[in-house]
Formats: structure tokens, sequence, C-alpha cells
């Protein structure tokens, strides 16, 4: 079993209590959920690591604290000694994730850490309500939102690269020429998880179901083109996609939003979205 510097690298044995902790908030944890539901614990399977802030030499069914080591850093769990331990086993290889996103608390917290290596920041986003519906949205979804076929990635493509830029802030086929983002969006399309709004041959609104656990789904990425804000295009389109995750699927809806973004806002709650909790993104 490897430790290093007190954060502890889970296992396939530990898998009973780290889905204890998910499962104690479903929504608040439902990127690492979608994970270790399908792929377990194994490092090579999950495509990243999951850490515990305990060094104990044995297992009493417990998990102090909870990090997932990825693409993106996630900290789900863990008070300021815990958050101290991950910082620790993060520092000691070079930064590879793209962000640092969860719970608000655990991020702000865990960045305070690592700020001093790992920064500056290209930006932080420190209060994103974190938010829910678990029945039907209140208004009418937008009939002409349906699922994107395989044979339309190259219609939709456009549509999510210009929301990526608009929302990230830097272009994602940046580095390889967008072919590791074009085989993301394309496995979501595959997967049933993209859903779009064309008219003409174009996308004039775009949602995709980023993480599916089995209980919840975190919707992201919503995009009303520039020429059709303001009609409502958005609000009927996310109640589309709600309804597909809550009738259709049979999970709760999710999304988290910045809360500078007062039209967003209004609008999730207009379909129905309550605040369940807060997250923060630390981005590079």
């Amino acid at each position: 079993m490897l430790r290093l510097a007190g954060a502890r690298l889970l296992d396939d044995r530990d898998y009973p209590a780290v889905r204890a902790i998910l499962a104690a908030d479903p929504v608040g944890s439902c990127m690492v959920s979608a994970r270790v539901e399908v792929a377990g614990l194994d490092p090579w399977r999950l495509g990243g690591e999951l850490w515990a802030a305990d060094s104990r030499t044995s297992r009493s069914g417990r998990v102090q604290g909870l990090c997932f080591s990825g693409p993106n850093l996630v900290p789900l769990r863990g008070n300021a000694s815990a958050l101290r331990s991950f910082a620790d086993r993060a520092l000691r290889k070079q930064r590879s994730c793209s962000s640092l996103v969860g719970p608000a608390e655990q991020v702000l917290g865990l960045w305070d850490e690592l700020s001093g290596e790992w920064g500056p920041a290209r930006e932080i986003r420190h209060d994103q309500p974190l938010m829910a519906l678990d029945g039907q949205p209140s208004l009418s979804p937008d009939p002409l939102v349906r699922a994107v076929r395989p044979d339309e990635l190259d219609r939709y493509l456009p549509a999510a690269i210009a929301m990526f830029i608009e929302e990230v802030g830097v272009d994602p086929r940046a580095g390889d020429g967008g072919a590791s983002y074009r085989a993301r969006v394309a496995e979501l399309i595959a997967g049933g998880r993209a859903f779009a709004r064309f008219e003409g041959g174009e996308v004039v609104f775009k949602a995709e179901i980023g993480a599916l656990s089995t209980s919840v789904g975190q919707i992201q990425g919503v995009w009303v083109h520039p020429e059709r804000r303001g009609h409502g295009i958005g609000t009927a389109g996310t109640a589309a996609v709600v309804n597909r995750l809550v009738r259709g699927m049979g999970r709760t809806a999710s999304l988290y939003v910045n809360a500078y973004n007062l039209p967003a806002l209004a609008s999730y709650r207009k379909i129905g979205f309550g605040q369940v909790g807060r997250y923060a993104t630390v981005l590079f």
C-alpha cells in the first residue's frame, strides 16, 4: 500500500467506504461517482487516483477525507489537515490537472496550500451555486431539442468549441489541433448525452450531460447561439435536457453556474432548480 506525506492511495479494498462517502452527497460527488461506479478504484481503469487523508496501516471501514486526482483535481471531503496532506501528495509530481473543482470550501482550502507552487491561477471562480432538480421542469421543454446523432458531429462541433472558448477562456483545439476534444464530444454523442436544437443545419442551442452516475446527471456546456439569446431558447432547451434526465433516465438533474451569471441563475430557477451546495473552480 503506497503512502506519501500522510495521503493514502485507495484501492478496491476501500470501495465500500468510498461509496458510502459518495452516496452521502450524490449531487456534489457526481463527477467522481460516475467514474467510480464504472471503474472501481484501480487507477488505470479510473483514469486517476483516489486519495484518503489518513495513513493508517489498517482499514477501519472509514475513509478520512477524499480527493480525486486525474484530469481535474477534485477534493470532495476533508478538514484543513486533510487538505494539507492532499497538497503534499500533489506537489510530489508536476501538475498535470487542468483545474481544481468541487465543493468550494475544499477547493479554496486546497488552493491555499498549492498556490505557492502552482500559482498564479489563470482564473479563480470562488462562488458557483450547485443546483439540482429531481422532478419535472416547471416550464414546457423545447420539443425541438433532441439527442445529437453520430453523423452530426461535424455540425455540432463548432458550437461545442464556441461554448468552450466562451466558458473556459481557452481554445480546446490548442495543443493537438482539437483531436482530443473532438474525441470527447464524439464520445458524448455516442452515449446519447449531447443535445441540440438545429435550425437550417446550424446549432442554435446545445447542452451535454457531462457526468452520469446511477442517481445524478450533471448538465454542462449550455450554450445558445449569440444571435438567438434573450428569447428563452436556453431555458426551454435546458428544460428538455432536464426532462430527459428525470423522465428518461431516472436521475436527478444537476449543474453548477457562476454566481455572477445572473441571467443563467434566473433561467435555472425558472426551470425549477434549487441550490444544494456551492462549488469553486481554479483554472490553469
